[in-house]
């Protein structure tokens, strides 16, 4: 797959480290499933890995954490 932000390098599997930030919530979250790209450094998630860390974050704020670090589980 091309990389979708800078259009000129091939993507490959790896793992991101992805931080979401909302309503005063900070959620860090390691190792998820991504591509990568080489060139710009970006990552793109998958519908379902999107879907995935959506929820993770979502529990999150309903526990009104306010900072949340935590490790991919398959």
């Amino acid at each position: 797959m091309n990389c979708v932000i800078c259009k000129t390098w091939v993507t490959h599997p790896g793992h991101a480290t992805v931080t979401l930030n909302r309503a005063g919530c900070t959620i860090v979250i390691q190792q998820v499933p991504a591509d990568l790209c080489d060139n710009c450094g970006e990552y793109c998630l998958s519908a379902d890995m999107t879907d995935r860390v959506l929820r993770m974050a979502e529990a999150a704020l309903r526990k009104g954490t306010e900072i949340e670090l935590l490790r991919w589980a398959a």
